[in-house]
């Protein structure tokens, strides 16, 4: 994934960081980034996305804490995605994050199966 590719819509109401976190994480699905790869420098892709340091270290951060990221002073932002050592905490994280999708997709009518074939596309896409 080049720095170029990352697409910040500095119109949307999702906060900035989370956009770059996101699109890291998916980068990551597509194995567009691959484990062992190093990103950008803070001031690297701050300065050529024009945010804030701030904002790529919040991103960075969260990226860490979430075991998608290794940072080194030496090496600095390094894909290392982590294999979670208890699943079932992953599988409860990703339930949770899930459930306000699914109460918002009951609300307006989008059935189970409409569901089924949503994440069965995105495994597709992501070549999973």
């Amino acid at each position: 994934m080049a720095i170029e590719e990352i697409q910040i819509d500095f119109q949307s109401g999702e906060a900035i960081y989370l956009q770059l976190r996101n699109q890291i994480i998916i980068a990551i699905a597509k194995e567009e980034l691959q484990d062992g790869e190093s990103l950008p420098s803070v001031r690297q892709l701050a300065e050529c996305l024009g945010v804030n340091m701030h904002t790529v270290n919040k991103a960075y951060s969260l990226l860490k804490q979430d075991g998608y990221l290794q940072l080194d002073r030496r090496k600095g932002a390094v894909v290392s995605v982590s294999v979670p050592c208890d699943k079932q905490l992953e599988v409860q994280a990703i339930y949770e994050s899930m459930e306000m999708i699914v109460a918002e997709a009951i609300c307006k009518n989008i059935s189970k199966e409409d569901i089924y074939q949503i994440v069965d596309n995105m495994y597709d896409i992501f070549g999973k």
